[in-house]
């Protein structure tokens, strides 16, 4: 069955040169070219990865991601916009967004990054983690992106889940920094080491009762990242 793509660009000449290509490589394409239609497309269900422009009439993309979260978690959500400065790419990612490309683009590159989304999302769920997960006093929902912190309910970011996902997956285990980049990160957007140490800050602060003296979550310099229950 034919892997089911929306792409929604409000450039002519641009929209017809991707989906040319991208029905070449075999998939089904839908288009839109504004932002409200988008959302009501994408309602119809069946798609299996979203292409988004961001610069886009009645609703910009970023928009349109944010409503594609609410209903969906899981589609790969790849945006492919001239909004090139690092504010905007950090606000696609913390949205929602799992791939982010600024034009002009590389063909070979944009077709080779929408494989990739499509085969990670097609995998098969091997996680031996339930949609819940609770330790000590709190909680973590997969499905909705909330949890129970020491500061009450709140909502986490798409990337924070993945990475609180696979600690809890491995827990008690190391998880090196390069097991970690080969599952949740594209080559573009690799992170330094600070930077994923950053999250485990953000983790101490939600689920530590003093930061300064984890119980849960540990930083093993040179080596990697560790969840105890």
């Amino acid at each position: 069955m034919k892997k089911k793509i929306l792409l929604v660009e409000d450039e002519e000449n641009l929209l017809k040169t991707i989906r040319l290509n991208l029905e070449l490589e075999g998939y089904e394409v839908i288009c839109a070219i504004d932002g409200g239609s988008a959302v009501r497309i994408f309602e119809s269900g069946g798609f299996d990865l979203v292409i988004l422009d961001v610069m886009l009439p009645v609703l910009d993309g970023f928009g349109i991601c944010e409503a594609i979260r609410k209903t969906d978690k899981e589609i790969p959500v790849l945006f492919l916009t001239a909004k090139s400065t690092g504010e905007d790419k950090i606000r696609g990612l913390r949205i929602g967004g799992d791939d982010y490309m600024t034009k002009p683009f590389n063909l070979e590159e944009f077709l080779l990054r929408v494989e990739i989304l499509l085969r990670r999302s097609g995998k098969k769920d091997t996680s031996s983690v339930a949609d819940n997960f609770s330790f000590g006093k709190y909680k973590v929902n997969f499905a909705t992106y909330d949890a129970v912190s020491v500061n009450g309910n709140i909502t986490l970011s798409k990337r924070e889940i993945d990475l609180l996902k696979l600690l809890f997956e491995k827990k008690g285990e190391v998880v090196s920094r390069d097991e970690i980049l080969e599952k949740l990160w594209n080559d573009d957007a690799l992170p330094t080491a600070r930077a994923i140490d950053n999250y485990i800050l953000n983790y101490r602060k939600y689920f530590e009762e003093n930061p300064r003296e984890p119980k849960h979550f540990f930083s093993i310099r040179g080596v990697g990242y560790k969840f105890v229950e």
